[in-house]
């Protein structure tokens, strides 16, 4: 009955991958306030549902409900994540139509909406031409673009109009090494790293977690400290072989370190993800769902592999990053590979 505690579990339930509960409390409610169409937007924006994100803003217009600058956050967000870059500039404009005047937030995903749709010189000529200063996020948003399409002369110029706005978050100087090691440029990545270490500032550990009744299991990449142990790294050793005979080729550009190929094949074969699906794999019953929470972006190697383990096993899984939800069944993800 009451919408700011709808508002509440239907936020709730998306972010623990439960999107249909958030469906069903929505649905459910008799009065609907502004804050309980944006949890919708958002959850459905997390959960690659697009298409349900614009559904929802029409029925808001259809009703006469005005949108905030919350709203066009949320359809922002999801046009950038489905790579819908005509929708987004279409939104971005509207959002003058209703009296919004556009932000740092909205500028930033509007810069990460042709950022990660490679049209890097795009996004530069809109942080050039804002109104406004760009923020951290800004920049931030331009050099996860230049990270994905591995342009690292855009990446250092970012980087050092980054610097100019004086102390930043980890994850920026993070964002920088991973550009340079990706594009195999080793020395400049090291020196990112050091900057860090210079500044005092540790690297976030990348973690994935399961819960298990009322326990959580967490693992780190190569983690050995987990109880059943020998039975996941058992379990990822016959799924590894399964997997290679349905046609999955490990990508190891996604190691960002110097190390020769098999060391690489080794690294990338037990991230931190594998562990934590491979013990759901052997602790929970085949009708229920594997869901890991994770604390950074999943690499595109478990992304990829975790399609084959879903398809291999007959198994839904769903893995939540620091971006979005992914919904792995039958060898697909929710988010169509672009996230």
């Amino acid at each position: 009955m009451s919408s700011f505690v709808g508002s509440s579990l239907i936020s709730l339930y998306s972010k623990c991958g439960v999107i249909g509960g958030s469906y069903r409390v929505f649905d459910e409610a008799c009065v609907k306030n502004l804050g309980m169409w944006n949890a919708m937007l958002i959850a459905c924006a997390q959960h690659s549902q697009t298409e349900k994100v614009f559904d929802l803003f029409k029925q808001m217009e259809g009703l006469g409900i005005k949108p905030n600058f919350i709203t066009f956050l949320c359809v922002l967000y999801a046009c950038s994540h489905a790579g819908l870059v005509e929708k987004g500039q279409h939104f971005f404009e509207l959002m003058k139509e209703y009296g919004i005047e556009p932000g740092d937030q909205h500028y930033a995903s509007l810069v990460d909406l042709f950022g990660r749709a490679g049209k890097l010189q795009e996004a530069l000529s809109i942080i050039r031409e804002m109104p406004i200063r760009p923020t951290e996020s800004v920049w931030g948003a331009f050099l996860t673009g230049c990270r994905l399409h591995g342009n690292t002369e855009l990446a250092a110029y970012a980087a050092d109009r980054i610097f100019e706005l004086g102390p930043v978050s980890s994850g920026l100087h993070v964002l920088l090494s991973n550009a340079y090691a990706a594009a195999g440029r080793y020395e400049d990545a090291a020196k990112a790293r050091k900057m860090l270490r210079d500044r005092g500032i540790k690297k976030e550990t990348g973690l994935s977690w399961v819960e298990e009744g009322n326990k959580v299991h967490t693992f780190a990449a190569g983690d050995r400290s987990n109880a059943k142990a020998k039975e996941i790294y058992r379990k990822l050793e016959e799924l590894g072989d399964e997997m290679e005979r349905a046609g999955y080729i490990a990508d190891t550009s996604f190691v960002l370190r110097e190390v020769n190929g098999e060391e690489k094949n080794q690294t990338i074969r037990y991230h931190s993800e594998r562990l934590a699906v491979a013990f759901g794999l052997i602790t929970f019953p085949s009708d229920r769902p594997i869901r890991v929470m994770k604390n950074l972006r999943i690499c595109g190697d478990c992304h990829t592999a975790i399609k084959f383990m879903s398809k291999c096993t007959g198994r839904v899984i769903i893995v939540r990053d620091n971006n979005r939800f992914h919904h792995f069944e039958d060898g697909k993800c929710s988010c169509g590979d672009y996230w």
